[in-house]
């Protein structure tokens, strides 16, 4: 299957500026192309993953990807997608955050070694060296203000106004597009759909610069959204995050094993590298056999070990197995921590505390002492995994996770957390 086939097959393409020609061109040779990501935070999250992964097929296919971080353009700041002006952020916050989106690059695509094939560029390594001066003369002169406020991106900020700096995006985005055409012969740039207006504003320079004959490309990637209308990528809590810091490998897992049965081939095509014959596999038990949940499963299991390495999907997995069961006393405080950190939570001292007395005066779990009792003797408490029917039972530090938490549940699903102190 040529890779355009695969990524119409997979629902990934939205627009091309030259269907035939790109796919003569990829079936004629190896191409290089190129996808970019500003440093506008610290990590990216599951919606950035999406241009990424449409290089890596590349890449598998037999060509050549550049991953570029925007260590110039984020200083500027995208318009795309945005209906007010961007706060301009510090440049050492910027080089902060592109050398972290970098090492993230390095260890999901290992971007930049030799041996991976996909290489990882800075633009502000070429842009920070433009002057004024020259940035007019040389390009600002070969953009024509009526074609740039034609643009999507500007023609949607209009209304609310837009600064000369975020007008001035497609001219920067345009100029990374022929440096690297010029200089790591890169014929073909990816983005999201939001970003068709500076891809072909970056072809039109290119032509301009090296010619009509010049053989480059643009290509975007649907908007992808859920069965219910709403973006891909967040959840109840905010945004799905690839640093482990700000969302843990099982909270990642769950997000993927949580997926729609109306959403989750699609995401399969999207984010896995199964071929066309296991997706239908998978399709098929979706339809058959829902309750089983085997796609779900395949999917939080390949994202999971591929953004975080099976160490952290066999801990994911392991804790998901040990609260589906209640038996959660093999897990450690560490674990504890990082799984019931959105818990109704609260504080009690070390040491023993009278089960009835730490349920309703301590903690707050109950009500009321007649009701705490009542729960007990109907074995509606657990600690630590463990039901408690005695009401005189008096919790202590085996009660507890390596004496900094104790779990208290509640019937079947509700969960408290109480935290030890001093």
């Amino acid at each position: 299957m040529n890779i355009l086939d695969e990524l119409e097959w997979r629902g990934a393409i939205n627009q091309q500026t030259d269907e035939e020609g790109l796919k003569e061109l990829t079936e004629e040779k190896s191409i290089s192309l190129y996808c970019g990501i500003d440093p506008s935070g610290d990590s990216m999250h599951v919606g950035h993953l999406i241009p990424f992964m449409i290089l890596k097929r590349f890449q598998l296919a037999g060509h050549k990807p550049v991953i570029l971080i925007g260590g110039g353009t984020g200083s500027i700041g995208d318009p795309s997608g945005r209906n007010s002006e961007r706060i301009l952020q510090t440049m050492d916050k910027i080089v902060l955050n592109a050398e972290k989106l970098g090492n993230q690059m390095r260890n999901l695509f290992e971007a930049g070694s030799e041996h991976s094939g996909i290489k990882l560029v800075n633009n502000y390594d070429w842009l920070s060296n433009l002057n004024f001066i020259d940035f007019l003369r040389d390009y600002g002169k070969e953009f024509n203000i009526n074609t740039m406020l034609a643009k999507d991106v500007v023609a949607n900020r209009m209304d609310k106004g837009i600064s000369f700096t975020e007008f001035s995006y497609q001219i920067i985005q345009s100029v990374d597009f022929l440096h690297l055409f010029q200089n790591e012969n890169v014929q073909l740039q990816i983005g999201g759909s939001d970003q068709w207006g500076n891809i072909t504003a970056g072809l039109d320079l290119i032509r301009k610069k090296s010619g009509s004959a010049a053989k480059a490309f643009g290509l975007t990637i649907p908007l992808l959204l859920k069965a219910d209308g709403t973006k891909f990528g967040k959840s109840a809590d905010g945004a799905i995050w690839l640093d482990p810091e700000k969302t843990t490998p099982y909270e990642f897992y769950q997000f993927w094993f949580n997926q729609d049965d109306r959403d989750v081939v699609k995401y399969l095509k999207y984010f896995t590298f199964l071929s066309k014959d296991e997706v239908d596999a998978l399709a098929e038990q979706v339809e058959a056999e829902p309750h089983k949940r085997a796609a779900q499963k395949t999917l939080a299991e390949k994202m999971t070990r591929f953004v975080h390495g099976q160490d952290a999907l066999d801990e994911a997995i392991q804790i998901s197995k040990a609260l589906f069961s209640g038996e959660i006393q093999d897990l450690t405080a560490a674990q504890i921590e990082a799984t019931f950190k959105d818990v109704p939570s609260s504080e009690a001292a070390k040491g023993e505390h009278p089960l009835v007395e730490f349920l309703v005066d301590i903690t707050r779990i109950e009500p009321s002492r007649r009701q705490a009792r009542e729960d007990i003797k109907n074995g509606a408490i657990t600690i630590k995994g463990e039901k408690i029917q005695d009401t005189d039972y008096v919790l202590s530090d085996k009660d507890s996770f390596e004496n900094r938490f104790v779990i208290v549940r509640r019937g079947k699903k509700k969960y408290f957390l109480v935290n030890l102190i001093d």
